[in-house]
């Protein structure tokens, strides 16, 4: 009698024996499957769930916020207490997933070089806080699976040459032909690290701190699946797999998107959803589109894919009033397979990343926008190319002051150009990501910045709760305008079922200065087309020209505007959004 157990083993050894198939390991791959297994929390028979295939787990009313554990805080109260508190006070009606960027203890990169993966930074909290959190919001947490801390426990070990981790990290010669391999960053690759079996030269993606593992050895994917365990344990819901696309090394190669990366996330993925169906892996992939959307795989592998290329589209859009290249982008964007979807997003933590630009913009395109950038008090962050040149990687900017003006120079369009931005994003297809002070209308930190030295500084200001509160209370500040808008799109979003995150989208051709599409649910009821002025020039549309059928009734829903005459036009003052909408959901 073949039963799930069974089942699942032989999934799980095949996605090994396509992990391993040129690694010779200490154990049978049945006996590393079982553990495996085991170890993410399946014991018996009736502990597996088994899957149906192309399930989405989502809808129109889920909306992530992206924020630090400290982004917000208050005298006298752990910074995890004042998110939830904050949450509930200015965001109960409009975000139902909170994104908390890494929280455990960190030796640099603002979290991302995790030293302890088991426990929470104390400056912070401690996991009664996260799960407090998790009960009222779904969570979404880093696995930073590519790296950890030079200073953690098994980096130590490794030098010592005993003890758990010894053997965790991946290690090359300075003699290897190491041409082809992608640089994020313009550091030197290896580490030269002085170990109890000698000079080691120890594999660093990203930087000196943060040293990178071998999953070659079957016992780092054993202690990643033990990590997952726990952070489901403790309430989490949504797993952000942090530079996995650098995850598996063959020297030789470029070291990015190997097969036996894409393997992992399948074998992961497999182990989840076994246990819990619901539970979504993201990949966080900052490389060019169209590599960027083999992490679906069929969809057996990301569940959600952050949508990488739509930051500086649509940031060059609304500083150069074209929407030619946006719309060409989104035209050759495939739909997503049922069971999996995009997340968009257009500001993080990280800055506006310039690598999923490449092939979408020219270069020509880019300097202009890195100019601009500049000239509203951007920082630029560079990378290494394969000829060993210096590009920009990154563009270190706050959204709200990103678009403060065009090529031609600040204007006073800055609040309805960054509403724009999130109306579009809100609309099309995909979860939104929205960052918190993207939410606040947060300007540039330079003090942070001055006080780090990293250029990333400036887009992770930390709030004093009073003086936020008193901000977002006076409706004269930027940041009660911007909170207020944003939450209305929001709360317009979640109730429009052809916002459905796999909704079909269609794109309109109105022209380079009109940026539109049209959504319809899926059961075929709901259409609604998304329609904005991207120019600082008020522009008319003929209503006819995107085929408003005659016998509906049509309603404006941002502006609860009815719609009498499908044959009239219609003008949009600079940046101003218009969903139409053939039924009303709220």
């Amino acid at each position: 009698m073949t039963t799930n157990w069974t089942i699942l083993h032989e999934k799980v050894m095949h996605h090994l024996d396509a992990i391993y198939a040129d690694v010779p390991l200490d154990m049978p791959i049945g006996k590393l499957a079982s553990q495996l297994i085991e170890t993410i929390g399946i014991k018996r028979e009736e502990d597996i769930v088994m899957p149906g295939p192309y399930v989405n787990y989502w809808d129109e009313q889920d909306i992530i916020m992206i924020t630090y554990g400290d982004s917000v805080i208050n005298e006298g109260e752990l910074p995890l207490t004042t998110l939830y508190n904050f949450l509930n006070k200015y965001c109960k009606t409009t975000i139902n997933n909170v994104h908390i960027l890494p929280f455990f203890p960190f030796s640099s990169d603002d979290g991302f070089s995790v030293i302890d993966y088991s426990s929470v930074n104390e400056s912070l909290g401690d996991w009664a806080e996260v799960s407090q959190i998790a009960k009222d919001y779904g969570l979404m947490v880093d696995l930073v699976i590519n790296h950890c801390s030079a200073r953690s426990v098994w980096f130590e070990n490794f030098i010592k040459g005993e003890g758990a981790g010894h053997d965790f990290f991946f290690t090359a010669s300075p003699d290897d032909d190491l041409s082809m391999v992608t640089r994020p960053r313009v550091s030197p690759l290896l580490r030269e690290t002085q170990t109890a079996n000698g000079t080691r030269y120890v594999w660093c993606t990203f930087s000196h701190d943060q040293v990178d593992f071998d999953f070659r050895n079957p016992q780092v994917l054993l202690a990643f699946i033990d990590i997952i365990r726990l952070y489901i344990e403790k309430g989490s819901k949504i797993f952000r797999l942090d530079a996995v696309a650098f995850l598996w090394k063959i020297v030789g190669t470029t070291c990015i998107n190997l097969i036996q990366t894409h393997e992992v996330i399948r074998l992961i993925r497999t182990l989840i959803e076994h246990i819990d169906p619901s539970i979504m892996l993201i990949t966080e992939t900052n490389i060019p589109n169209r590599e960027n959307l083999t992490y679906f795989g069929n969809a057996n592998e990301a569940h959600a894919i952050y949508n990488f290329s739509l930051p500086p589209l649509l940031v060059n859009t609304l500083v150069t009033g074209s929407c030619r290249y946006l719309k060409s982008w989104i035209m050759s964007m495939p739909p997503a397979q049922h069971g999996t979807t995009y997340f968009n997003f257009i500001a993080s933590h990280d800055g506006i990343g310039l690598r999923p630009a490449e092939g979408l913009l020219d270069e020509d395109e880019i300097s202009e926008l890195v100019h601009t950038m500049q000239n509203f008090g951007g920082k630029i962050s560079w990378r290494a190319s394969a000829h060993g040149q210096q590009k920009p990687y990154e563009i270190n900017i706050t959204l709200f002051d990103a678009l403060q003006g065009t090529t031609k120079g600040p204007d006073k369009w800055q609040i309805e150009r960054f509403i724009c931005a999130h109306a579009i994003m809100l609309a099309m297809e995909g979860i939104p990501g929205i960052y918190i002070h993207s939410l606040l209308g947060t300007s540039n930190d330079y003090d942070k910045v001055a006080n780090t030295g990293q250029n990333r500084s400036i887009n992770r200001k930390r709030w004093s709760l009073p003086e936020l509160e008193a901000l977002l209370d006076s409706p004269y500040s930027q940041h009660h305008k911007v909170l207020t808008r944003v939450s209305q799109l929001i709360r317009i979003r979640k109730t429009q079922d052809a916002f459905h995150p796999n909704a079909s989208q269609y794109t309109l051709q109105m022209g380079d200065q009109i940026f539109g599409f049209w959504r319809q649910s899926l059961d075929r009821k709901q259409s609604v087309f998304c329609i904005s002025n991207i120019s600082d020039e008020a522009q008319s549309i003929l209503l006819s020209d995107i085929n408003l059928v005659g016998t509906d009734h049509w309603l404006e829903l941002i502006s609860r505007e009815v719609i009498h005459d499908v044959n009239a036009f219609m003008t949009l003052q600079p940046y101003q959004t218009i969903w139409i909408s053939n039924q009303d959901s709220e």
